[in-house]
């Protein structure tokens, strides 16, 4: 198992986004309903429980998303991470929808800013390593 990286420069230079295959959906998901084949995480909030799944697994009008994972093993104690990644899809209108393990973080985006999101978050990472 690697080290946790807690500085946010190294965090950054080390985040090695990875476009992850397939699309995703976030959805609300009824209580005892199992849960579909593929689910990437889960959220429970007032309202009730939040899946990302499959966008198969979703409803036809889901938002279809792609997720980059983030290969860093960020510490869950870092600072600034996020903010740099949400600041730089921003800058570019790419809304950004973070999730993070307990090994790397996730950003959920829309399906035709990927590529671009790849290549702000690959520019980023370079300049953080010099």
């Amino acid at each position: 198992m690697t080290t946790p990286v807690k500085e946010t420069a190294a965090m950054i230079a080390g985040m090695e986004p990875v476009l992850v295959e397939g699309s995703f959906a976030f959805v609300p998901w009824p209580k005892g309903k199992a849960w579909p084949a593929g689910t990437r995480a889960s959220c429970v909030e007032d309202e009730g429980l939040s899946l990302i799944v499959p966008v198969e697994a979703a409803p036809k009008d889901a938002v279809a998303m792609r997720c980059i994972t983030l290969r860093v093993h960020s510490s869950l104690e870092g600072v600034g991470l996020t903010a740099a990644v949400s600041a730089g899809l921003a800058a570019a209108d790419i809304p950004a929808n973070v999730v993070a393990g307990y090994h790397h973080d996730h950003v959920y985006l829309p399906r035709d800013k990927a590529d671009l999101a790849m290549k702000i978050l690959r520019r980023l990472q370079q300049e953080a390593a010099k």
